[in-house]
């Protein structure tokens, strides 16, 4: 397999005005990916972008680069990843893309594709993209140049398909809920959703200002979440990335409730048999020790949702989840939904008649820590001798009871170190050390 130099685990991403970032490139990006759209019998594109100021430029590029390829574009403006990878269905787009880079800060952006199934490109799709990168843009005749639309009604197709992915018969009338949509491309979607099924909603980051999005706000950062759940007494709060394919929850008490909870919520409290479901190697052993007891088969894959994709349709299930929030329902929706998964859990409660914190209660988390460390560039954390002898030492000492994970991150100048065992202070002690390690030999 040629190896990818420009994709990462979810598209492409970066700082804006770097690398593959800039509005060169992505001009170059935009008429490449046409190109190689027309090779293969397509013609149209649907464009979505979130939140952050940049958007803006790179809409522009990406949309000049497509036209003179002989694509045609449909523009949508802010709107949530997954709804792009519905809407090109709907739309029966040949491709979609959306100009997000999902949780990180404003200063970084990324370009993701889905193609017409609403799933993402493939590998072969990205290489036969990447080999044209390099090359000049060659304009195709007057007669052949794409055309360009704007669709209106898009986030009023998007809203009533989400509305119609909740199926308890009972609505959401009674229920008092705090939505953060961390400045981010749900701001206009998610509060419309679950107040006309019935709650009572309150709102938190909901005024983008193109520099705002995902700071102390949303799926990454719940502390304000928090408070308002208190503040507002609500029943639960429910918390978006800035492009809307991460969901974290927090309970009537002020509590996360991360990917996992939510996974264990959605393996048994649907109603029907579940046979398996699939995480990554993050999730909890907590959860997988659970769900093995109620004879629900656990499969772990590497980071990211796409393997986690991957897995589920090798083995024909729907559910899967990363702890950040990447949530699947493979029977609602073909790529992650922060709003349809949050909407699979409140009909799993309603029906059941059930509070979030109890459910919680109910789950035996281990005591896990992760920690992020800012590198100064890529590194491989497999050649480092230094630390993976502190590895072996610090398994020694976990034994059995615990697991240590420690990887470059495929998104972000990040090395991320994970502990998980039954001893909290254990998993403290072997966390701090591990971190001063990584530190001392990346940093």
């Amino acid at each position: 397999m040629v190896k990818l130099s420009v994709f990462g685990t979810d598209g492409i991403r970066g700082t804006v005005g770097q690398g593959m970032i800039s509005p060169d490139r992505v001009l170059q990006l935009g008429w490449a990916v046409g190109t190689v759209l027309i090779r293969n019998g397509g013609k149209s594109v649907m464009i979505g972008k979130d939140t952050r100021i940049s958007g803006y430029m790179f809409e522009s590029a990406l949309e000049a680069g497509l036209i003179a390829a002989g694509v045609d574009v449909s523009l949508v403006g802010p709107m949530p990843t997954p709804a792009i990878a519905y809407l090109t269905q709907t739309f029966s787009c040949d491709m979609g893309i959306v100009i997000s880079a999902s949780h990180n800060p404003h200063e970084d952006n990324g370009i993701k594709f889905f193609n017409a199934e609403g799933k993402k490109i493939s590998d072969a799709m990205q290489q036969e993209i990447e080999s044209l990168l390099h090359l000049p843009i060659s304009v195709v005749g007057s007669e052949q140049l794409g055309k360009a639309y704007r669709i209106e009604d898009a986030s009023g197709r998007y809203i009533e398909f989400c509305k119609g992915t909740y199926r308890a018969k009972k609505k959401l009338k009674g229920l008092r809920l705090v939505l953060d949509c961390a400045h981010g491309a749900t701001y206009h979607i998610a509060p419309n959703v679950f107040r006309e099924l019935g709650a009572e909603v309150f709102t938190l980051g909901t005024a983008p200002n193109g520099m705002n999005i995902n700071y102390q706000c949303g799926a990454t950062d719940t502390k304000a979440l928090m408070e308002a759940v208190e503040n507002h007494r609500a029943d639960l709060g429910i918390a978006f990335d800035g492009d809307g394919d991460r969901v974290m929850m927090v309970d009537a008490l002020g509590r996360l409730v991360d990917g996992d909870v939510i996974l264990y919520i959605l393996a048994t409290m649907t109603g029907k048999p579940i046979k398996g479901v699939v995480g990554t190697v993050m999730t909890n052993l907590g959860l997988e020790l659970a769900l093995l007891e109620r004879g629900i088969e656990f499969v772990r894959t590497a980071v990211g949702d796409r393997f986690v994709m991957e897995a589920l349709v090798e083995k024909g299930w729907f559910y899967g989840s990363e702890p950040s929030g990447h949530v699947l329902c493979l029977n609602k929706i073909g790529t992650g939904d922060g709003i349809v998964a949050a909407l699979q859990v409140l009909a799993a409660l309603v029906s059941q008649q059930r509070q979030l914190a109890d459910v919680r209660d109910q789950l035996p988390i281990f005591p896990q820590i992760l920690r992020n460390v800012t590198i100064a560039q890529p590194a491989k954390v497999e050649d480092n001798a230094a630390l993976q002898h502190a590895i072996a030492q610090a398994q020694v000492e976990l034994a059995e009871n615990g697991r240590i994970l420690i990887r470059a991150s495929g998104t972000e100048p990040k090395i991320r170190v994970m502990v998980e065992g039954r001893d909290a202070m254990q998993v403290k002690k072997i966390a701090d050390d591990l971190e001063k390690v990584v530190r001392s030999e990346f940093s």
